[in-house]
């Protein structure tokens, strides 16, 4: 594993916690797997892969303050669920603390729990990996989502998207609307009428 990989790594092992620590070996290999699929750049998905997750041990409050010192704008909706601003702030952690300068990783981190509208591959492949890495707990489509994603790329990415709206909406947690500006427009992009 290349040398930055590792140093990384042996940062990250003792900023986050045992089990988000093991999430985050579980995203960065089954990225650098699918990079290896889909023909992306083996390197790239390591690395965003490992830093996904970065900001995610913040608790909420300071995430909120990180996030409004540097003028990366809070939601209403990431006001409520502070958790959501880990992504965007785990940008902007990557490339401060971490010094990630390609844009391409510090997108897939950025878009990992949303999603948006025109993903590059990178980003498909990190959104999908932290979906599916093999230590989530068994969600009810996960089997097809795990088939679908080294077959169709698109069709797994919309499937998660879709099985996040249902089960986002039934429990009435507050829906970002990027993840539905997202649905909507990979739904139009697929021509998918459900």
């Amino acid at each position: 594993m290349d040398d930055k990989i590792t140093k990384i790594r042996i940062k990250l092992e003792k900023e986050l916690d045992k089990d988000r620590f093991q999430h985050t070996l579980g995203v960065m290999y089954t990225s650098a797997a699918m990079a290896m699929r889909y023909e992306a750049d083996l390197e790239q998905a390591l690395l965003a892969g490992l830093l996904h997750d970065c900001a995610k041990c913040i608790p909420g409050d300071k995430k909120i303050q990180l996030c409004e010192k540097h003028h990366l704008g809070v939601s209403e909706v990431e006001r409520k669920n502070p958790s959501l601003l880990h992504a965007k702030l785990g940008a902007f952690i990557a490339e401060e603390k971490y010094h990630i300068k390609e844009r391409e990783i510090l997108d897939a981190v950025r878009s990992h729990t949303t999603g948006r509208p025109g993903m590059s591959l990178l980003e498909k492949i990190v959104y999908i990996a932290d979906y599916m890495e093999p230590g989530r707990k068994k969600l009810p489509n996960m089997a097809d989502v795990r088939k679908l994603a080294f077959t169709d790329i698109d069709a797994c990415l919309y499937r998660i998207l879709k099985d996040s709206l249902v089960y986002l909406n039934t429990r009435n947690i507050s829906v970002d609307p990027m993840t539905q500006m997202t649905y909507e427009y990979y739904k139009k992009e697929l021509g998918r009428e459900d």
